[in-house]
């Protein structure tokens, strides 16, 4: 099939001039505490004194006012507007300008800082202009889009580009950014990006640049995103996530292929503390590859279907053990309510302790714990595994990331306690066929899984 490159839209007036209307400026102010007082010592009598008596106290020490720039666009005709968080964030008075040059102040309604979202509210007395949601997921790469906003201060601004790449993350738990090089400067945060139907699939929120000015690589939370969350912001004020309760990793190629897996995809379980997920039975060394019908790819993937989720649902969850596919039922609890809470690290079982003696194995030295082990690194009394004594530079596990001090507690999804132990499995993987082994390591009491090549 020939590949047809299509050529951009004759104009976007038409497009801007209808959607226009939609989308505000938005002006914060806060009081935010002067700068100490101080300044440059004027001698008496200096014919600058006078100069500094008059003019040198102004804005020094006490509070001052601080105003700020950003974007939005209107969501519905009784006045409720979407922005960023960062935009109003410790803000005491917000001022929101429309397209016809109205000026009218905003409350806050609420916000969610882990996908950088806030919901404002207006009261125009009047149907304002709105605009809708689009489905996000529809956008490919390389489609038109129209970016709208303030950027630096300039007023109402147009710009246009394409979407130059879908599921991008930065640094949020629940991030899934369209990135696009139409033009996002400071002061477009919180502004719509359009698609060509005029519908909003995403809002402007960050930038990456070497200058702090568009180099043509900028990023929008897609709105299928968004509109789960203003949502709840508008109907509790707040989030409301689901909570799965287990610690995860991505299913790297090298450890789907130590547990016999034909494709490195769904999200490894690491560790479940007491909640939701054990209570249904999932355990540590599962893959949970579909959620609610929903194939699992990764563990971001996981982490943003179960935020989706409503609080209390009962969900089926698809998991593979041992290369055995079984679903259990899952009643999801609420993230929110559980954060404030410390994330317990679960302690394997495992047998007794032996006399210490080293094994070199996998690039590795290794002793058992033992009980002057255990004190040495202030482990509790029934901790069992393997103390990573030496890591050879050279070696696969070196590569991995394995250092001194590690503790191996797992290896073929098994607990070792022994030396032998994990010489058995080795040798188990090998007689498989497998040219990988995985291992559960504690680091600092923080779990990880990682696969060590066994030839």
């Amino acid at each position: 099939m020939p590949v047809l490159a299509f050529a951009p839209p004759e104009s976007f007036a038409d497009l801007a001039e209808r959607i226009s209307p939609s989308v505000v400026n938005i002006t914060t102010s806060a009081l935010v505490a002067g700068p100490s007082r101080g300044g440059p010592i004027v001698p008496e009598g200096s014919p600058f004194e006078d100069f500094f008596n008059d003019f040198g106290d102004r804005g020094q020490g006490g509070q001052q006012r601080s105003e700020a720039l950003g974007s939005g666009f209107v969501i519905s005709e009784d006045g409720y507007i979407v922005t960023n968080n960062h935009v109003i964030e410790g803000a005491d008075e917000i001022t929101i300008e429309f397209f016809s040059g109205e000026k009218l102040t905003a409350v806050l309604v609420g916000t969610d800082p882990k996908t950088d979202i806030a919901l404002l509210k207006v009261e125009a007395g009047k149907p304002l202009p709105f605009v809708a949601f689009g489905d996000s997921d529809t956008a490919r790469v390389g489609d038109w889009v129209v970016a709208m906003g303030n950027p630096l201060g300039q007023g109402f601004s147009v710009s246009a580009g394409i979407v130059s790449a879908r599921n991008r993350e930065l640094t949020g738990t629940y991030d899934d950014y369209l990135q696009t090089d139409a033009a996002i400067n400071r002061g477009n945060s919180g502004g719509p990006l359009f698609n060509m139907a005029g519908e909003v699939i995403g809002v402007n929120t960050a930038i990456l640049s070497p200058t702090g000015g568009s180099i043509g690589i900028g990023f929008s939370m897609a709105s299928n995103v968004v509109t789960k969350v203003v949502d709840q912001l508008k109907e509790y004020g707040e989030t409301r996530r689901g909570w799965l309760g287990v610690r995860i990793q991505d299913v790297t190629p090298d450890i789907a292929e130590s547990m016999g897996m034909e494709v490195a995809a769904g999200a490894l379980v690491i560790d479940v503390p007491e909640g939701p997920a054990r209570a249904a039975g999932i355990r540590s060394g599962d893959v949970i590859v579909t959620l609610d019908g929903t194939a699992i790819g990764n563990g971001g993937d996981l982490t943003r279907k179960v935020a989706e989720a409503p609080v209390g649902a009962v969900v089926p969850v698809v998991i593979l053990r041992e290369g055995e596919s079984m679903t259990l039922q899952v009643t999801l609890g609420r993230r929110e309510d559980e954060e404030a809470k410390a994330f317990p690290v679960s302690q394997p079982g495992g047998g007794g302790a032996v006399e210490p003696r080293e094994l070199e194995i996998l690039g590795l030295t290794l002793q058992a714990l033992d009980s002057e082990l255990r004190g040495r690194l202030g482990l509790a009394a029934d901790a069992t595994g393997l103390l990573v004594t030496r890591v050879d530079q050279s070696s696969d596990a070196w590569t991995k990331g394995l250092r001194e001090g590690d503790l191996i507690v797992e290896a073929g999804q098994q607990g070792v306690t022994r030396l032998s132990d994990l010489r058995d499995r080795v040798e188990e993987a090998k007689a498989a066929g497998r040219r990988s082994i995985l291992l559960l390591i504690r680091r600092d009491g923080d779990p990880r899984f990682l696969a060590l090549a066994v030839n």
